[in-house]
């Protein structure tokens, strides 16, 4: 026992002693202990400290007690780590093959093969899509016990299947209102001017063709070009915002007692963990700075609200060369809010105005508020596809003529559990046999066939079609998206299809929209200190409007993108393309309305004179939500000054006369 005891220490002090020198004696216990509690070898004790010291860097861990009780705690949490993932797998493969089916077909009746043997392929499969239906080879119990609303043969819910959005409470409840003393139409009285050309007049205010480009082909070199253009840009806005000389901005980065204007980008110093006060540095442009970070301290700062990727300009100095002390925070400039001609309203009204049947009588009558639905996806409940939700929906904006309606994907949702496995079967009154069905069949039998019907009670409805980078059927995986094929998807003429992100007018009304969830990114990485607290929902729409993008956030927060434990998949996270990040820009003014779907709660709020609108989800997994409906009251000729018309140009003032009310579905 002794003579084993000595060769390990002989063996231990070979190769963990460094050259020329002796292995301390509390090292050389701990790594005994190690070798004891994990029954391992010296040489496989050797591959792991190899291992260990890459991960944490060769040249920083050196062998000490400190680092050795690491290193100990580090190949316990591996262990751990592992233990837990085998009892995972061997709970899931119980609750799998506990109970055997009748019928199965490669008569691995116990699990025991696991896999080994494939399976006899089932009629009706489908190869290359999600779809499948029943086999031949199963007994009709064991689809039966399937409790989403497609097992049934006729696509109806089985008996006592859940039914979860069918027993939602309190349905059409309005939960928040934004400007209530606005009066809702009437949805009995036909709207005037629904029988010309319709009420509304749409227009994109963004290149869409810019959009279609080649997904996973980003070049660093583009990518860096990006990202510091952007920060010159900001420093001709904040100089001529505020009216200074060049000599008044400088080099953060270089020592200098001189006090000195720095613009550039927060950012953190270090790849993981969330941005702290301690983390925060300055990173400059090329041009003024030769692209370098250097540590900022906020401490002489009264309040701030930082998160990575922000465009800032601060006032401070580096008197040391090692850091910079910022003492102010300077505005940055807003975009000019929307305007439009007095021509261009006066044609706005007459087309509310207008009737086929036009008489005296009519010409004192007031035109009917523009009604506007907003809803964000998922459309249907976690464990069905029967999209129910999305045709309530659809049956109120019939019920209450609504002239327009936008729908923010995900439609088809790839994080869908049943999307995910591809365990559901196809409608029995869906036209595609499942042996040639595909992701694209599906929306056109649960989304472009519910929208056609819409289209054809209601046909001077505009519906609006936003892709989501977790739709199924978009092509286009990244952000900033394009648009969804309307040809593939066979929709309807009154359904426009545009990008993700898009900016457009609804009669004068600018309405900057994305599906992604820039709120919540938001969330988790700022950083707030002082008097910057407050309506947080507030401050981070404030943060979209004076940085002028849809998602200014860089890099984006690793949480929307990280697994729960247990889980097989793990959500999907931004998928930026930064190559193109300058299509997610705010073009010459500011929107009217501002719509940021989210999984915050709902709200409705005016920020900056801009409509800032959470529709909320539509769906919350087996939970019925929400969704939007504004309504906007024409601009009336008493309201337009002379001075304004003398200018030829009138705000639009869409805030003061704009009605937000958030609805349970």
């Amino acid at each position: 026992m002794l003579n084993t005891m000595d060769s390990t220490t002989k063996e231990l002090r070979e190769r963990f002693a460094p050259p020329n020198g002796q292995l301390a004696e509390e090292v050389l216990l701990e790594l005994q202990s190690i070798l004891r509690l994990h029954k391992i070898t010296v040489e496989e004790l050797s591959w792991k400290w190899d291992a260990y010291c890459l991960k944490m860097g060769v040249e920083e861990t050196k062998l000490n007690l400190k680092t050795t009780r690491d290193f100990k705690k580090d190949l316990q949490e591996i262990l751990e780590k592992e233990s837990r993932e085998k009892v995972h797998k061997i709970h899931d493969k119980k609750t799998v093959t506990s109970t055997p089916r009748a019928g199965v077909s490669n008569g691995d009746v116990f699990g025991m093969i696991d896999g080994l043997v494939s399976n006899t392929p089932r009629k009706g499969a489908v190869n290359g899509s999600a779809a499948k239906r029943k086999s031949n080879f199963e007994t009709p119990a064991a689809k039966a016990s399937k409790n989403h609303a497609t097992s049934s043969p006729n696509g109806m819910a089985t008996p006592g299947a859940a039914s979860t959005f069918a027993e939602r409470k309190k349905a059409g409840d309005i939960t928040e209102t934004l400007n209530h003393h606005i009066q809702l139409p009437n949805p009995n009285l036909e709207p005037v001017g629904a029988g010309v050309d319709g009420r509304i007049k749409l227009k994109a205010n963004t290149e869409m063709a810019k959009f279609g480009y080649k997904t996973m082909a980003m070049k660093l070199s583009e990518a860096s070009e990006i990202l510091d253009d952007r920060i010159d840009e900001f420093i001709q806005l904040v100089k001529e915002h505020h009216k200074l000389e060049d000599d008044a901005f400088g080099n953060a980065s270089s020592q200098s007692p001189s006090e000195i204007i720095a613009v550039g980008r927060i950012a953190s110093d270090s790849s993981e963990g969330k941005l702290n006060a301690s983390s925060l540095v300055l990173e400059t442009s090329r041009r003024t700075g030769a692209g370098l970070r250097v540590p900022l301290k906020i401490g002489g700062l009264s309040s701030y609200s930082f998160f990575p990727g922000q465009m800032v300009a601060l006032k401070g100095t580096n008197a040391s060369g090692e850091f910079f002390a910022a003492t102010e925070v300077l505005d940055l400039p807003l975009l000019p809010p929307a305007a439009s001609t007095p021509a261009e309203l006066d044609a706005i009204n007459a087309r509310l105005l207008a009737k086929e049947d036009a008489s005296d009588e009519n010409e004192t009558e007031q035109p009917k508020p523009v009604t506007i639905l907003v809803s964000s996806g998922p459309y249907t409940t976690e464990d069905n596809l029967d999209f129910t939700p999305l045709r309530t929906l659809l049956d109120t904006a019939s019920s209450l003529q609504a002239d327009a309606l936008i729908l923010s994907g995900p439609f088809i949702d790839i994080e869908h559990p049943l999307i995910r496995t591809g365990d559901f079967d196809l409608p029995a009154n869906c036209p595609v046999s499942p042996d040639k069905a595909t992701l694209t069949d599906l929306f056109r039998h649960h989304i472009t066939r519910p929208l056609t019907e819409l289209t054809q009670t209601h046909p001077k409805v505009s519906i609006i079609l936003i892709p989501s980078i977790r739709d199924a059927a978009s092509k286009h995986a990244s952000w900033p998206q394009d648009r969804l094929n309307r040809k593939d998807l066979a929709l309807p003429k009154q359904v426009s299809v545009v990008t993700n992100p898009v900016t457009l007018s609804i009669n004068e009304v600018v309405l900057g929209i994305s599906s992604l969830d820039v709120l919540d990114q938001l969330r988790l990485s700022e950083i707030v200190g002082g008097k910057a607290g407050g309506d947080f929902l507030a401050r981070l729409c404030k943060h979209l409007i004076s940085q002028r993008h849809f998602f200014p956030v860089f890099p984006p927060s690793v949480a929307q993108g990280q697994r729960e434990e247990g889980e097989e998949f793990g959500p999907l996270g931004p998928s930026l393309d930064v190559s193109y990040l300058k299509l997610g820009e705010w073009l010459n003014v500011r929107p009217d309305v501002l719509i940021a779907p989210t999984l915050l709660p709902p709200f409705a709020k005016v920020v900056e004179s801009v409509v800032s609108v959470n529709p909320g989800l539509l769906m919350k997994k087996r939970g019925a939500g929400t969704y939007a409906r504004l309504t906007v009251r024409p601009l009336e000729a008493g309201e337009i000054s002379e001075e304004e018309r003398s200018q030829g140009l009138v705000g639009n003032r869409v805030w003061e006369r704009c009605r937000v009310d958030i609805v349970r579905i």
